[in-house]
């Protein structure tokens, strides 16, 4: 943000805990380090020739992605939207695409390959393949519309050690409903 406003109230805030707490240090430090994890917020730099990415309520974990074009996606069929940003993730985080809720239970809307994975490297137009699982109805998308919603998150990258066998485990093998339904 421009004029520094996240870091005036991130200062703004700090000062608050110190001065209700004065009293008791430990309290104290302890609202503090609540306080900075509470408005933590990752620097990612934006280019956009549309609607930037927003959170709808304070505390959300997915900003919304918009539609930078108007089109609709027949019954059981699927588009791929562009939504006019492109964006530079720290190395160490990625960003993840989600479907929207209320597109998924009211009119069938999906992302087709949830969560669709946006690597730090990558600096292109991020577009949102969306698959309309309804068989009877068309869906329409506007410019502007809300779309997908993007998930940042730190990420651990594997050292892959080949070995002979892999040790064993309360689970094994089981997979694909093993567990069953009850």
């Amino acid at each position: 943000m421009a004029g520094g406003s996240i870091s005036n109230g991130k200062n703004e805030l700090i000062r608050g805990v110190c001065r209700s707490w004065n009293n008791n240090f430990w309290s104290a430090f302890i609202l503090l380090d609540y306080a900075q994890f509470l408005m933590n917020e990752l620097p990612v730099l934006l280019v956009t020739t549309s609607d930037e990415p927003s959170y709808a309520h304070p505390g959300d974990a997915g900003a919304d992605l918009r539609s930078a074009e108007n089109l609709t996606i027949p019954p059981g069929e699927r588009r791929t939207v562009g939504t006019g940003i492109a964006i530079a993730i720290p190395a160490g985080y990625v960003g993840l695409v989600h479907p929207r809720s209320g597109l998924a239970a009211k009119f069938g809307v999906t992302v087709l390959n949830a969560p669709g994975t946006v690597d730090a490297a990558y600096r292109g137009e991020i577009k949102v393949t969306l698959l309309n699982t309804d068989l009877h109805n068309a869906f329409e998308i506007k410019s502007g519309d809300r779309i997908a919603q993007i998930v940042f998150q730190a990420v651990e990258r594997a050292s892959f050690i080949k070995v002979d066998r892999l040790p064993d485990s309360h689970r094994g093998e089981g997979g694909f409903g093993s567990t069953g339904v009850r």
